[in-house]
């Protein structure tokens, strides 16, 4: 059993993260304000405002083995890039040298699969050099070089995890517009979509957390996930709709047609996620670690509308 410290705990990936982990560990979850914390009770809430004000509180961070900080300013056009950079660049890297002047052996921290890019036509490798294209992902690859370069000066272990898109019951973002289009059953123009794309379930996410927290080979590496099997964009919304117990109303609107729609509209960005290829080579993690992810896309796409 580990001391652990979660950030993030009141978001939509540390919420299932403290869930799992404070069933065979001793977990800590810093929140902005009381009450924001959600999970079993014997988990610690302590309030922090300002989270820079836990890199000075060592006393906390001198009680625990592993940090995991996923807490970040999430990926949003109206965020400034100097605002990328406070939470999640020097939040990051503050947090970290305290963490390790406290003793901390490991430090996990929750990237991005932007890092390597917005698209791609071979899949993301581990080994590819990094090519941000967003504010966001930006930041967070500054932080996972500051992050490496404490890792070398401290001693202290790292573990640099990049998702996808990450799916669930109560996803934020774009996922979370799309459960509830599927909802509606609206006609929509997305029949005829052949691009190719990997995706994470947040089960598979939260598993690969918690092998990381104690595996040996994980100390300072970075691993790519995903759910290990890449759908296309109508897939998927076929998919969800099925488990939504409708019926598919997947209009075959061919792709130009939509990309002019997007540039008449000044909708550009969407229609390229909706119709661009994004695809993760995950070998090294399951060679590295010996995983693989737990659940299906479809089991995960399932538990979208369960409380399973």
């Amino acid at each position: 059993m580990a001391n652990i410290l979660v950030t993030g705990a009141s978001g939509f990936v540390g919420r299932a993260v403290v869930s799992l982990l404070c069933q065979q560990h001793n977990v800590v979850s810093p929140v902005r304000a009381p009450g924001s914390g959600e999970g079993a009770s014997k988990i610690a809430y302590p309030v922090f405002p300002d989270l820079f004000e836990l890199a000075l509180e060592t006393e906390l961070l001198s009680k625990q083995d592993i940090v995991i900080h996923i807490a970040a300013k999430a990926h949003s056009a109206d965020v400034s890039s100097d605002e990328f950079k406070k939470v999640n660049t020097d939040l990051t890297l503050s947090l970290a040298r305290a963490a390790a002047k406290s003793g901390v052996k490991r430090f996990i921290f929750l990237s991005s699969i932007g890092v390597n890019g917005i698209t791609n036509t071979r899949p993301f490798s581990v080994h590819d050099t990094p090519c941000p294209v967003e504010e966001y992902a930006k930041s967070k690859l500054l932080a996972e070089n500051g992050l490496k370069d404490i890792a070398i000066e401290t001693g202290m272990e790292v573990v640099i995890i990049r998702p996808p898109l990450v799916y669930g019951a109560g996803a934020p973002g774009n996922f979370g517009k799309l459960i509830k289009l599927t909802k509606k059953n609206l006609p929509l123009p997305l029949g005829a979509i052949h691009n190719i794309r990997s995706l994470l379930a947040l089960d598979n996410l939260v598993d690969l957390i918690n092998i990381c927290i104690d595996h040996p080979a994980a100390a300072n590496q970075t691993f790519l996930v995903s759910d290990d099997r890449d759908i296309s964009t109508t897939e998927l919304l076929t998919f969800l709709t099925k488990a939504a117990g409708k019926k598919p109303r997947l209009l075959p609107v061919p792709v130009s047609w939509l990309n002019a729609i997007g540039r008449i509209t000044g909708k550009q960005s969407i229609i390229d996620r909706l119709c661009g290829n994004l695809q993760v080579d995950i070998s090294h993690t399951k060679t590295t670690l010996g995983w693989k992810p737990p659940i299906s896309v479809e089991e995960g796409i399932r538990r979208c509308f369960t409380d399973v």
